[in-house]
């Protein structure tokens, strides 16, 4: 029996009485096919590749998990994508766990993941190698960029957790050695959360005013889930950009994090980073005190190598009584010539004074005096004989005056002759030397008067006659 029974124009869909099949909607159909699906997946767990794993701004995450035959979408909502203890990427097999549902919107159906987990440990070593590469490529484990530790650092930050056993075995590793301020950072060491509170611990002690100078990255040992937050990027560019000098000292010695590779410096152990941080007070006590010991007794030896050298020296020296014998004699023969030197000159100045005592009689000084004043009284000159050579002097000056006047070159200009001169007052004595003037200066008996030749164009000037100067009367 046919159930749809054709319409009967073939066209117009009809419903007849008894119909167990009538039309739905496909919001309907949709609805129908979504809760049938998740009454029958309700909890599932899913194993296969991502791909195509991205996080939207919202924070929710979707990816496709594959495998070589078939493929499913799938979708983190934000609340359990901030649980994840790891970051998703693509080419990484995982086991999710979640139920199944449908997208009406496009007819899709998808796992809803509750839980992400990384299918075993070859799958988690797949990651962890990958990332290595990847942070490697970038240059963030070259040796170029570690950092050598500091010899004897005053103050010492650590980041761990407070409450282990990593802190006190850092601290009495510390003790026993060198005790140093020690600043503890307080972290989540594993677990949710764990691996940015590690990168911000890291980045705080480099912002502190008054930075430490060494920063110890430490945990205690465990599985590589254990550990892993010690793998994550962000805890990794944390410590390979640190300014300060890092060790990581996470988990036992033969457990290896990406931290391990960024850090400046891995330690083994926690113990081990304590030892590798600070040196032995003892130790450097000791090496103080030998050096010490060295230094006196290299100082005594120069002492000793001293004296020995200025001992062979004076023993090439002669006795002091050899060497100021002659100067003793010397001063010897000196002392007693002295007194006989002494008389002989004084001896000398009586007799020079005797012989000078005869002229210096006062009767001699009296007619040395009277003769003297005779003589001046004959050289005292006449006034009569004074004015006579006057006179004459001023006859004969009155002659020279009346000689220089009737000589002085202004004196013809009285009778109508006339001085030619240059407009800068220089006197001419040729035509050719007025014609080069070209302006020129008339200089009369009663004033001046200007002139030009030609077209009285300047000319270059020539040679001329300078004007003497005209004698001064007395």
């Amino acid at each position: 029996m046919n159930a749809f029974p054709p319409a009967p124009d073939g066209l117009l869909a009809t419903e007849t009485p008894g119909d167990n099949a009538p039309a739905m909607s496909v919001s309907e159909l949709s609805t129908r096919l979504k809760r049938t699906v998740e009454d029958a997946f309700g909890l599932v767990r899913l194993r296969g590749e991502i791909s195509g794993f991205k996080r939207h701004a919202s924070g929710h995450c979707y990816f496709t998990m594959k495998d070589d035959k078939a493929c499913i979408d799938a979708v983190i909502w934000k609340g359990c994508a901030q649980m994840l203890r790891f970051r998703p990427e693509d080419g990484i097999e995982v086991v999710a766990t979640g139920k199944l549902t449908t997208y009406p919107g496009r007819s899709k159906y998808q796992i809803v993941v509750d839980r992400l987990e990384l299918a075993g440990q070859g799958a988690l070593m797949a990651l962890l190698d990958k990332r290595r590469r990847a942070l490697a490529a970038e240059g963030l484990f070259d040796p170029e960029r570690k950092k050598p530790l500091r010899f004897l650092p005053r103050t010492i930050g650590v980041v761990t957790s407070p409450t282990g056993a990593v802190i006190r075995d850092i601290l009495h590793r510390l003790a026993d050695r060198c005790p140093s301020h020690v600043i503890v950072w307080p972290v989540a060491v594993q677990g949710e959360g764990a691996a940015a509170q590690v990168a911000a611990a890291v980045r705080g002690f480099n912002a502190m005013a008054e930075k430490p100078d060494l920063v110890i990255v430490a945990r205690g040992g465990g599985s590589i889930e254990d550990l892993w937050a010690f793998n994550e990027e962000e805890v990794v560019r944390a410590v390979a950009g640190s300014a300060i000098p890092t060790i990581s000292a996470v988990g036992h010695e033969t457990d290896t994090t990406l931290c391990d590779f960024a850090a400046d410096v891995r330690a083994p152990t926690p113990t081990a980073a304590a030892e590798i941080a600070v040196p032995v007070r003892a130790e450097l006590l000791a090496q103080i005190r030998e050096a010490g010991l060295r230094a006196s007794r290299c100082a005594g030896r120069a002492v000793e190598r001293a004296g020995e050298q200025l001992e062979n020296s004076l023993r090439r020296f002669p006795e002091p009584d050899a060497l100021l014998a002659p100067q003793r004699q010397r001063l010897d023969e000196l002392s007693e010539r002295l007194p006989r030197g002494l008389s002989a000159q004084l001896s000398h100045a009586r007799a020079d004074l005797g012989q000078a005592a005869g002229a210096l009689r006062p009767s001699l000084l009296a007619a040395n005096l009277r003769r003297g004043r005779e003589r001046l009284g004959a050289v005292r000159l006449d006034p009569a004989l004074v004015r006579r050579r006057i006179e004459e002097g001023r006859r004969t000056l009155d002659s020279l005056w009346r000689i220089a006047a009737q000589a002085h070159p202004d004196r013809p200009l009285a009778k109508g002759y006339a001085r030619i001169e240059d407009r800068d007052g220089h006197t001419l004595i040729s035509a050719e030397a007025a014609r080069a003037a070209g302006k020129l200066r008339l200089v009369f008996g009663d004033g001046k008067v200007d002139a030009s030749i030609g077209d009285g164009v300047e000319r270059p000037r020539r040679e001329a006659y300078v004007k003497p100067e005209q004698p001064k009367l007395l």
